[in-house]
């Protein structure tokens, strides 16, 4: 279940203050201007998950073009199929935010935007991050064998998991959010 803000938090259309929790007094800022910010943040990160996941994918989309790719076995196509439906759900995941902006533009939901586009970027690295050790797993097996192509996506897995879920979550740990 989503928890969204209230619709209307702008200190300037509650004069009394009557909201209390709207200023940020560790930055100096108000509600809407945190919602700002975080929103401008998402955005920063879109960028960098889109451009990635646009290279993975057209790499991915380039394979059955390949002469070899003929001659993968029956598990390998499958294999590779799964990853095209990862990266596709990858790109779909970090392209809705743009569509919920387009979609809430100019409706006061700023706060509702973030909760959500947080929540989907989320399932988008994880996404990626599948795509990446299938792939790494479906190139090495083809290029030296299933053992290799295993070992290389279990690698690729652990580095995932350590970098994008361990280090966050320990570093969360140490700065406990205000």
């Amino acid at each position: 279940m989503i928890t969204l803000p209230p619709k209307n938090t702008d200190p300037r259309s509650d004069p009394g203050g009557s909201h209390g929790g709207d200023a940020d007094p560790g930055r100096g800022e108000t509600e809407n201007e945190r919602h700002d910010r975080n929103w401008n943040d998402i955005l920063q990160e879109l960028r960098v998950i889109q451009t990635g996941t646009q290279i993975l994918t057209g790499f991915l989309l380039t394979l059955p073009f390949q002469q070899r790719f003929g001659l993968l076995a029956g598990y390998e196509v499958a294999s590779y199929l799964a990853l095209v439906v990862t990266a596709a759900l990858a790109t779909i995941l970090a392209l809705s935010p743009v569509a919920l902006h387009r979609t809430l533009f100019r409706h006061r939901a700023k706060g509702v935007m973030v909760v959500i586009a947080n929540r989907l970027l989320k399932v988008t690295l994880a996404a990626i991050g599948l795509t990446l050790c299938g792939t790494a797993m479906l190139i090495f097996d083809v290029v030296v064998g299933l053992p290799a192509g295993l070992i290389a996506g279990a690698i690729a897995l652990v580095l995932v998991l350590c970098f994008w879920v361990a280090l966050p979550l320990g570093v969360r740990r140490s700065h406990p959010a205000d």
